[in-house]
């Protein structure tokens, strides 16, 4: 075989294996301030995020973990470095090109539900699919995350973690390539954590949406395709899990 042939076939591999990558950066850096009181968020990050893994980030409060997410999901930009989202890179977007990307393609989970306290479960998730070019039935976002019979009820008749679960409806009814979870399950107690995990886990496998969860609770990881360790900045470390622990098996 000839050696051109050979770089042929090395591209062609190199090809594939960038197309199973939902999410890629190279030293990515994020500085807040100047001078002697700069705030260096991120040191040069390098990731790579296959398609449709759950991912857990785990890290104490300041190693970066949030600002990245936050650049790789349109809602901050990099001071240097790259980022791509498949084949476009998010660093080289303008702001209504970034709008677009968390339009189309971007779900979005906080740890407080930000939910219309005047507007049902089912009118909360209809705020989304009304401007969604392929949306859900809002009736199959809830029963996805096991509320069917929760669909007339207001915010203050739900629980926390029913609420939470009304957000995550509400973000997966546009159908997003992405999701991304910022501490869902902060504020829940761990019986009611586990059932918003539960129904993150059916998401990611019903809609195959690569799934990236920031959490202070190192056992959710259990659960996780990778599990990324973030400290001052940077990636300590990352896991592949061989195997997965199931949410109810997680405690914390």
């Amino acid at each position: 075989m000839s050696a051109e042939t050979n770089k042929i076939l090395e591209k062609a591999d190199s090809n594939s294996a960038m197309d199973n990558i939902a999410f890629r950066t190279s030293g990515i850096t994020k500085v807040y301030g100047e001078g002697e009181a700069a705030v260096h968020a991120l040191r040069g990050v390098d990731l790579e995020v296959p398609k449709g893994e759950l991912v857990v980030l785990l890290g104490p409060s300041g190693s970066g973990k949030s600002t990245l997410l936050n650049i790789l999901g349109g809602l901050d930009t990099a001071t240097d470095g790259q980022a791509w989202f498949r084949d476009q890179e998010l660093t080289g977007m303008n702001e209504k090109e970034l709008t677009e990307y968390r339009r189309h393609h971007v779900g979005f989970i906080f740890q407080f539900y930000n939910l219309m306290p005047s507007l049902t479960a089912i009118e909360n998730v209809e705020l989304v699919t009304e401007i969604s070019d392929n949306p859900m039935k809002p009736e199959e976002a809830l029963g996805l995350v096991g509320l069917s019979e929760r669909l007339s009820h207001f915010p203050a008749q739900m629980s926390g973690g029913e609420q939470q679960r009304v957000a995550i409806a509400r973000a997966i009814a546009k159908r997003p390539t992405a999701l991304f979870c910022d501490e869902p399950t902060g504020a829940l107690d761990s019986t009611t954590g586990v059932m918003v995990l539960k129904a993150l886990q059916t998401v990611n496998k019903e809609l195959g949406a690569t799934t990236l969860i920031i959490t202070h609770a190192a056992a959710t990881g259990a659960m996780a395709d990778r599990v990324i360790h973030f400290a001052d900045g940077g990636i300590r470390d990352v896991v592949v899990n061989k195997t997965k622990a199931s949410p109810e098996e997680i405690s914390w």
